[in-house]
C-alpha cells in the first residue's frame, strides 16, 4: 500500500436546503465581495436574494461581481481582484459553478497583492503572477489570499473542497492551473435544491466533469488509498445518477447523489490528481474559450482511455470501474470504454462533434502541442507515457 498526505480542511455543509443555514455560519469576515456569472441564472431562480438575504442575517456587507465567463479569463479575475480590494471586501463568497469558484480562487489571491506604480501608488495586481506552465510566472503568494466561500450552484468540478483552480489567458490560448492550500475554500454549500434549475445538456457536461475526476484520479499514477476509495464511489453514484439527472432534473434523490459525487471528486483531486485527458482538454478550451470544459472531456474520453487499455494502463482498474458503472460480469478493460458510451447515450451526449465548436483538424496538432507544453504535469500522471504524436492521433480519433 502507497503512502499518501490528505488535507481538506473546507467545512461543508451538504444536502437540500442547506443555502438556509449560511446566515447561522461564522463568516470570515464583515464584507463580502460576491462572485458570479454574467449570465442572468442565479438571479432569474432567486438564488442571489436568497445568498444576499444570508448574508444580511449574518449581518454581512456584500458587493456584486458578475463578470466571470466559461472559462475564467485573466483580465476579469484581475478585475474582481481589484474590485474586492478597492471596496474594502474582506473575503469572497463564489455563488456558481467551477468556473466561479475558480476564478474566485484568483480573485482571493489577486485582491491581497497588488502591484506598485512608479510613483509608489497600488495599482491592480496580476493572477498570471502565480498560475503555472506556460507564459505565467508561477511565483509564490506572498500575502495571503482573502477567505474563500463557496455556494455552489452545479454538480461538476468539485472546487468546493480543493485548493485549485484554472484559469484562461485569450491573447495567449493558455489555460492554466493555479493552485495553493490557503485557496481551500474555509465554508462550502452544496445544496442539490440549486442545481435542479441546471438544463439537460449543461447537467450532462458538469456530470460527466465530476466523474471524470474520479476515473482519471483512480487510473493516475499519483493514485493512492485514500484516492481509491472517493474515486469508486464517485463513479458509482456519478454513473447511476447521471441519466436521470439528464431526463429528469427534478428528481432531488438523484440530484443528491450526484452532488455527492462531485464533491467526492474534489477530494479525489485532494488525494491524486488528474491525468492528461484534462491536459488535452484544456488546450481545446484555451484556443476555444466557448468550449465547456465537460464536453470537452466528453469528446475525447472514448479515445484517449481506448489509447491507454491498449497500451497496457491500469487493467485491473479499468474492469473494477466498468463493473462500477452497472456491468458486474465485465473481465475486459474494454468494457470500461462500452459502459461509458452507453453512459453517454443515455445522457444524449455521445455524438457531440468538435466541429460544432469551430474547431478544425487542421489546428489539431497546435492544440495538442498546446496542451502539452503548458499542462505537462497532467501528463506526467498518465498511466503510460503520451508523446505528442500519440496526442494528436487521439484527438484525430475524437473528431467529427
Amino acid at each position: 500500500m502507497n503512502g499518501y498526505s490528505f488535507i481538506a480542511p473546507t467545512k461543508v455543509l451538504f444536502g437540500a436546503g442547506k443555502l438556509g443555514e449560511l446566515g447561522a455560519q461564522k463568516l470570515p469576515g464583515i464584507k463580502a465581495l460576491i462572485v458570479t456569472t454574467g449570465g442572468n441564472s442565479v438571479k432569474r431562480f432567486g438564488y442571489l436574494g436568497r445568498l444576499e438575504a444570508e448574508l444580511d442575517r449574518a449581518g454581512v456587507a456584500h458587493e456584486l461581481f458578475d463578470r466571470i465567463e466559461p472559462n475564467p479569463l485573466r483580465e476579469t479575475v484581475n478585475a474582481g481582484g481589484w474590485m474586492a480590494r478597492t471596496h474594502g471586501c474582506d473575503f469572497v463568497l463564489a455563488l456558481g459553478g467551477g468556473s466561479v469558484m475558480d476564478g474566485s480562487k484568483g480573485i482571493c489571491a489577486v485582491a491581497a497583492n497588488p502591484h506598485t506604480d512608479a510613483e509608489g501608488n497600488e495599482c491592480p495586481g496580476d493572477i498570471w503572477d502565480f498560475v503555472n506552465g506556460g507564459t505565467a510566472l508561477g511565483l509564490p503568494i506572498p500575502n495571503d489570499p482573502l477567505p474563500l466561500v463557496c455556494v455552489t450552484t452545479t454538480a461538476g468540478t468539485g472546487s468546493e473542497v480543493d485548493a485549485s483552480g484554472v484559469l484562461s489567458c485569450e491573447d495567449n490560448d493558455e489555460k492554466l492551473r493555479l493552485g495553493d492550500p490557503r485557496l481551500f475554500p474555509v465554508l462550502s454549500v452544496v445544496d442539490p435544491e440549486l442545481m435542479v434549475s441546471v438544463p439537460a445538456r449543461l447537467t450532462a457536461y458538469q456530470g460527466f466533469d465530476a466523474l471524470f475526476h474520479c476515473v482519471e484520479c483512480y487510473i493516475s499514477n499519483t493514485n493512492t488509498p485514500m484516492g481509491d476509495m472517493v474515486c469508486r464511489e464517485g463513479i458509482r453514484r456519478a454513473a447511476a445518477a447521471l441519466p436521470t439527472c439528464v431526463n429528469d432534473g427534478d428528481d432531488l434523490e438523484a440530484r443528491s447523489s450526484l452532488a455527492f459525487a462531485n464533491t467526492l471528486g474534489g477530494y479525489a483531486m485532494d488525494a491524486s490528481g488528474t491525468t492528461g485527458s484534462h491536459g488535452l482538454e484544456h488546450g481545446m478550451s484555451a484556443h476555444h474559450h466557448d468550449l465547456p470544459h465537460g464536453a470537452g472531456l466528453i469528446m475525447i474520453a472514448r479515445a484517449y482511455h481506448t489509447w491507454m487499455i491498449d497500451h497496457g494502463a491500469a487493467p485491473e482498474r479499468y474492469i473494477d470501474m466498468a463493473r462500477l458503472m452497472g456491468n458486474a460480469a465485465a473481465n475486459d478493460p474494454h468494457d470500461f470504454v462500452v459502459e461509458l458510451t452507453r453512459l453517454m447515450e443515455a445522457c444524449h451526449v455521445a455524438d457531440l462533434a468538435m466541429s460544432e465548436w469551430g474547431i478544425t483538424v487542421e489546428e489539431l496538432p497546435a492544440i495538442a502541442h498546446n496542451a502539452l507544453t503548458t499542462n505537462g504535469v497532467l501528463f506526467s500522471h498518465d498511466p503510460v507515457t503520451l508523446t505528442e504524436p500519440d496526442v494528436v492521433e487521439i484527438l484525430k480519433q475524437s473528431y467529427r
